[in-house]
């Protein structure tokens, strides 16, 4: 071989290795299992936030109808009590994440990131492999259908084609219109994800979510979720009794709720777009004063820990945070 021949083996062999590297670097590794970390939304992640509380919500007329009609007795109908939530119960819901990736045995690429189910949502697949969303006349799923890419270190994930579900466990409704935009970011072993969603059925605008996950080395999440069995949980509720539990309009007995334990204005409590942001509070002023006692929810992630500590500069005062 010619010094010629060889030199520019050499130099495509370094191309090549600099275009892999590239391709490499651009990713981050997702992998493992992730713990939930609910320091800051524990409330609505684990126990669920309380009855007739839309706050921070952009809900819309329709939305606000049809989250006030809502009975959670409905879920103890024997049909519903398998229905899975849509993608974004991943935001919303109190489990940890179990992440990896499915390769192109060919080429050795990415073709997918697999997010693993629970007992109330199912596996999620997000593509890689550039190929398009189906028509919006497409099957709808549970799982809908999700395509990535990054975007320097984040990976960016559009899901569509979702079924109608909840977005707060509170009967707040999404629709099958909804789109959801995800930025998953890594900094070492927590797992940041950004949820941007749009229903324009429901929502008035976007409405944006951020949640946090911990690396767990030794921790366990299951890729598929239990089988599930329905069964007879209330007399007369579902098929064979033929009742569908719900309120009619102006008969939610929660309404009211959140406003005597928190003192929050009723206006605040029914959410709309205005509630998500801190120019909010300015219309609050006059109408709310702090309650003298807390009672419902003290102390939060700490206390959901140690019933008996205190969160940093809080001294968790009610019978229910001190475990009594």
């Amino acid at each position: 071989m010619t010094k010629t021949g060889s030199i520019s083996r050499s130099l495509t062999l370094l191309l090549s290795l600099a275009a892999f590297s590239s391709h490499i670097w651009a990713q981050v590794d997702l992998n493992g299992t992730w713990a939930a970390r609910m320091h800051e939304d524990w409330k609505d992640r684990f126990p669920g936030p309380d009855g007739g509380d839309f706050s921070g919500l952009p809900l819309n007329e329709d939305g606000r109808a049809r989250a006030l009609s809502y009975s959670t007795s409905a879920l103890a109908m024997p049909e519903r009590q398998c229905l899975e939530y849509p993608p974004h119960y991943m935001e919303m819901g109190p489990f940890p994440l179990k992440i990896w990736t499915e390769s192109n045995p060919v080429n050795g690429d990415v073709s997918a990131w697999m997010i693993g189910a629970w007992s109330d949502r199912t596996l999620r697949t997000i593509w890689m492999d550039g190929r398009p969303h189906p028509s919006k006349n497409a099957v709808h799923s549970n799982g809908g259908f999700s395509t990535g890419r990054w975007e320097g270190r984040t990976l960016v994930v559009t899901t569509t084609h979702m079924k109608a579900g909840y977005l707060r466990r509170n009967g707040v409704p999404t629709s099958d219109e909804m789109s959801m935009t995800e930025y998953i970011t890594r900094h070492d072993d927590l797992l940041t994800v950004v949820a941007v969603m749009d229903d324009p059925a429901y929502l008035s605008e976007p409405f944006v979510v951020s949640r946090n996950w911990q690396l767990e080395p030794n921790g366990f999440a299951p890729s598929f979720g239990g089988t599930c069995v329905p069964a007879v949980e209330v007399e007369g509720i579902g098929a064979d009794g033929g009742v569908v539990p719900h309120y009619l309009p102006g008969q939610n007995p929660y309404i009211g709720e959140v406003t005597k334990h928190y003192a929050l204005p009723a206006d605040a409590v029914m959410g709309g777009a205005e509630t998500m942001y801190p120019e909010y509070r300015k219309k609050l002023e006059g109408k709310y004063a702090a309650p003298v006692h807390c009672e419902r929810y003290c102390c939060g992630w700490v206390a959901s820990i140690d019933p008996k500590g205190d969160a940093p500069g809080i001294a968790c005062t009610s019978r229910t945070a001190r475990g009594q």
